[in-house]
C-alpha cells in the first residue's frame, strides 16, 4: 500500500504507490458501490454523486476493490488510515523474534568443569529464546573414539531438558559429531 521513504528524528515519512488506490478526482468509473465510513453500505450509486458525500463528510473516496463490477468504493480519512497501517506494521516488526542458531563446542575428552561452564552458556541461550548447536570435533587419532563424544553429547541432552528439547540427535558429519537442541515453546 505504501513504502517507507526517508526516516528523520524518529518521523517516518511514506509515500503512496500510485498504481494501487485511486482517490477521489482518479476514480473514472461512471458507477460505483459506495461503502460509508462506520461500514454501512450506501449502494449503487454514480462517482460524482459519491465524491459530493464523500466532500461534504471532509473524507476521502477511496476505490478498494477496483475488480468488481462495480468496483466498491470506501468513505474514509485516507491519511489516518495509511499511517494506522504502518503503524500496525511497526508493531508486528517489533513483535517479531528473530531466532538464530548459537554454537557450543565440546571435546570427547572434556573435564567436568569446562563440562558445566559449556552447560551453563548453553542454557542462557535456550533461555533466550536461541538454538544451539552442540559440536564435537574429532582431531586425528580420536576419530576412533566416536563413542565417547556420543556419551558426551547424550549427557548434554539430559542436562538441558528442563530448558529445551533436542530437535537433531547426535550424528556424525564427517569430522564433527553435531547434536540441535531448540528452547521448550513458554506456555
Amino acid at each position: 500500500m505504501f513504502c517507507k521513504l526517508k526516516k528523520t528524528n524518529k518521523k517516518e515519512v511514506y509515500i503512496i504507490k500510485k498504481d494501487e488506490l485511486q482517490l477521489n478526482e482518479e476514480i473514472k468509473d461512471n458507477e460505483i458501490r459506495v461503502i460509508d465510513s462506520d461500514g454501512s453500505m450506501l449502494g449503487i450509486m454514480p462517482t460524482k454523486a459519491a465524491m459530493e458525500l464523500a466532500f461534504a463528510k471532509k473524507l476521502d473516496l477511496v476505490k478498494i476493490v477496483p475488480n468488481a463490477v462495480p468496483p466498491v468504493c470506501k468513505i474514509i480519512d485516507y491519511n489516518k488510515s495509511v499511517f494506522e497501517q504502518a503503524k500496525k506494521e511497526k508493531e508486528a516488526r517489533k513483535n517479531q523474534k528473530v531466532v538464530s542458531l548459537k554454537e557450543v563446542r565440546l571435546s570427547a575428552g572434556i573435564e567436568e568443569h569446562d563440562f558445566e561452564v559449556k552447560l551453563k552458556s548453553a542454557l542462557k541461550f535456550l533461555q533466550n529464546g536461541d538454538k544451539v548447536k552442540v559440536s564435537i570435533r574429532f582431531r586425528g587419532r580420536e576419530m576412533r573414539y566416536t563413542g565417547a563424544g556420543k556419551e558426551v553429547l547424550e549427557k548434554f541432552a539430559d542436562a538441558v531438558k528442563e530448558f529445551g528439547t533436542i530437535d537433531k540427535l547426535p550424528k556424525l558429519e564427517g569430522r564433527n559429531m553435531i547434536m540441535i537442541a531448540v528452547p521448550k515453546k513458554q506456555v
